[in-house]
């Protein structure tokens, strides 16, 4: 039988707003597209980015963020806040038609599926992943892949993070903890909970990453990959999201 067709987009780093812009123009345009999609990106600069249902005044510290170069914007997806630092990550973002037969209906029940790929890509670099509660990925009891997803339009997007390293000291540093005690106490929660490819010792670059996710979601969704770039309708669309909302103070900063 013959494998379905995905598209893959390997992404250059981009900013914040254009990252959360194209990740929705992929879904906004899925059905025209006529194919599911899964991309891979960095962030450049970092950046911190919130759920779709929080406040950013009560997470970031936006006048240190300012200060270090930090960029912020808010997701379409919940969950809560995320340090996205250029060079100790890969996110990806994978776009599926809502009715597709390999996606159960219930949300919690569709995120195991899909961060199957991610497991196996871990797999394929030497560690013992495995899925835990209702969207993340362990290694050794710790958190290595943080998920979220939305379903609109249509279709479901799902994205997250794979841990390559991880700064705390500079992460806690953007958000809003005034308490230094809380924060030392934070840190030390995190070094508990966190853990990292570097922290677990698989020294990797960012392209042996990106090829050990290929083979784990073609392998998870057994699917087969061809690889292109946006198409002209949905670069115009992510240019106007970002414009028009993932810049704005309106979105970002809504309560």
């Amino acid at each position: 039988m013959e494998k379905t067709k995905y598209r893959l987009i390997i992404d250059k780093p981009r900013s914040a707003a254009e990252n959360m812009a194209i990740d929705e123009a992929i879904l906004m345009k899925r059905s025209e597209i006529g194919l599911n999609t899964l991309r891979l990106y960095s962030w450049r600069p970092s950046a911190v980015s919130i759920g779709y249902f929080q406040s950013i005044e009560r997470v970031l510290d936006i006048e240190k963020s300012r200060e270090l170069g930090v960029d912020y914007v808010r997701r379409i997806s919940g969950g809560g806040a995320v340090f996205h630092d250029h060079g100790g990550e890969i996110t990806y973002s994978i776009v599926v038609d809502q009715d597709s037969p390999i996606l159960p209906k219930r949300v919690v029940d569709s995120y195991p599926v899909l961060c199957d790929g991610v497991i196996r890509a871990l797999t394929c670099v030497g560690l013992q992943p495995k899925f835990s509660g209702i969207n993340d990925i362990v290694v050794n009891g710790k958190k290595i892949s943080g998920n979220a997803q939305t379903r609109r339009y249509g279709g479901v997007l799902q994205h997250g993070t794979i841990l390559r390293k991880v700064r705390p000291d500079f992460m806690f540093s953007l958000l809003k903890i005034t308490d230094e005690k809380m924060r030392d106490k934070a840190i030390k929660n995190f070094h508990e909970r966190v853990t990292s490819l570097e922290k677990e010792g698989i020294l990797i670059s960012e392209r042996d990453l990106v090829d050990a996710l290929i083979l784990g979601f073609s392998q998870a969704l057994n699917v087969r990959f061809v690889k292109t770039t946006l198409s002209k309708e949905e670069r115009l669309l992510a240019e106007k999201l970002k414009e028009e909302k993932y810049v704005s103070k309106e979105w970002n900063h809504k309560k």
